[in-house]
């Protein structure tokens, strides 16, 4: 039998793996313990979560890594969690109804470590939050959800094979609302060869889970030969299933409305909308609050230029980094501190958080294509905080990364 294809050394090497995933004979419907993606979590969805007995918020959303640990371990020990038997390449798919949103492909991926690297972060990370994703992962020692990224490459014997394997019956099947979450295991030697030969020749793009991908690198340097030079990745093909990029709003809780336009008006041309709050067009900002909305554009040059100071010149066409540095930062003075931005990636939601009159705005923002985020990224400009939405995420717990698991 064929054996997988060695891709070179820049290219994406993702590897099959034994995944760590539930016995519903034990654990449950595995609708009711596997995580909602990321953002459909807020903090007392998650707390409501928790109090369920085998879910994996259990794990994900613990804030003492010592007492996840012990979790997953009985978990293992108690068959709630099993360990695959054969290594797999897992294919990964969201539907709803009839339409598939997105499909793609979770391995273990190795880190570069080249230049140019094949994996490409295009948002900056705090370094406090680095550091607790790495403490949680390297005490767990586990991956409780994949990075997601997106690649594009010409169309193979890779690509089909990844649709031959969703013709199959489906390793495990989950709803979360209305959507169908599925998986295949592909375990077949000359499956694998195409599709990891499909990705070989490819870079990625990180769409979403810069702070775990930093965390992993920042691992894989303090432990040179452990584990961490793999990354648990859901590889998701762009020229097939794309995922959707939307922008993340801004809401300021804080600020009064009629002085965050009059100062506004200082340093960007601000015009009335009679019709009410909308998504904004490319170039525009949308301000809202209590049912009324004016459109900025048009940013002073001088005063850009001075709230960019030090930023890569690229920024100046980016809306988030207008809203963030020359608004929130130089214009309303809102200080960098937990509580005082809020970022939605609803406009809808944006909007009706800023519905009652001098108690708040909301800051709509257009989205960034892919193409420019993939062409920043390729030059090496990182886009300023919380820019991009790449969507939908994937659901965590169906495919676990466990190192020494049983």
């Amino acid at each position: 039998m064929p054996t997988p294809a060695t891709p070179p050394a820049r290219g994406l090497r993702l590897r099959p793996f034994r995944a760590v995933r539930y016995d519903p004979a034990t654990a449950g419907e595995l609708s009711n313990v596997i995580c909602p993606p990321y953002d459909d979590v807020g903090s007392s969805h998650a707390r409501a979560l928790r109090r369920r007995p085998h879910h994996l918020a259990r794990l994900l959303y613990s804030s003492e890594p010592q007492t996840a640990a012990g979790q997953l371990e009985r978990w293992l020990q108690r068959g709630v969690l099993v360990r695959d038997s054969l290594p797999a390449l897992y294919v990964y798919q969201q539907q709803l109804g009839a339409k598939v949103l997105h499909r793609g492909v979770i391995g273990e991926l190795d880190l570069p470590t080249g230049t140019p690297a094949a994996v490409l972060p295009h948002e900056d990370v705090q370094a406090h939050v680095v550091g607790q994703r790495a403490a949680h992962m390297e005490v767990l020692r586990a991956q409780l959800e994949p990075l997601l990224l997106t690649y594009r490459a010409a169309a193979s014997s890779g690509s089909a094979a990844v649709e031959g394997v969703t013709r199959r019956r489906p390793l495990a099947v989950a709803r979360i609302g209305r959507i169908t979450h599925s998986v295949w295991a592909c375990t077949d030697l000359s499956e694998q060869a195409a599709i990891t030969g499909h990705l070989a020749g490819a870079s990625a793009l990180i769409a979403d889970g810069h702070h775990r991908y930093a965390a992993c690198l920042r691992l894989g340097e303090q432990q040179p030969r452990g584990p961490w030079g793999q990354s648990l990745a859901l590889l998701v093909d762009q020229a097939t299933h794309p995922l959707q990029l939307t922008a993340i709003h801004r809401v300021i809780p804080g600020l009064e409305p009629d002085k965050a336009l009059a100062a506004a008006a200082d340093v960007m041309r601000v015009r009335p909308l009679p019709g009410g709050a909308r998504q904004p067009l490319p170039g525009e900002l949308v301000l809202t609050t209590g049912g009324h909305a004016w459109v900025l554009t048009d940013p002073d040059p001088r005063s850009l230029d001075e709230a960019l100071a030090g930023q890569p010149t690229e920024w100046r066409d980016l809306p988030t980094a207008v809203a963030d540095h020359l608004l929130l930062n130089r214009t309303w003075s809102v200080p960098d501190l937990p509580g005082a931005v809020r970022h939605v990636h609803d406009a809808h939601l944006a909007t009706a958080s800023a519905v009652t009159p001098g108690h708040g705005i909301a800051v709509l923002l257009p989205a960034v294509s892919e193409k420019t985020v993939r062409t920043l990224a390729g030059a090496g400009v990182l886009l300023p905080r919380k820019t991009t939405s790449f969507g939908p995420k994937p659901a965590a717990g169906l495919a676990l990364r466990v190192l020494g698991a049983p």
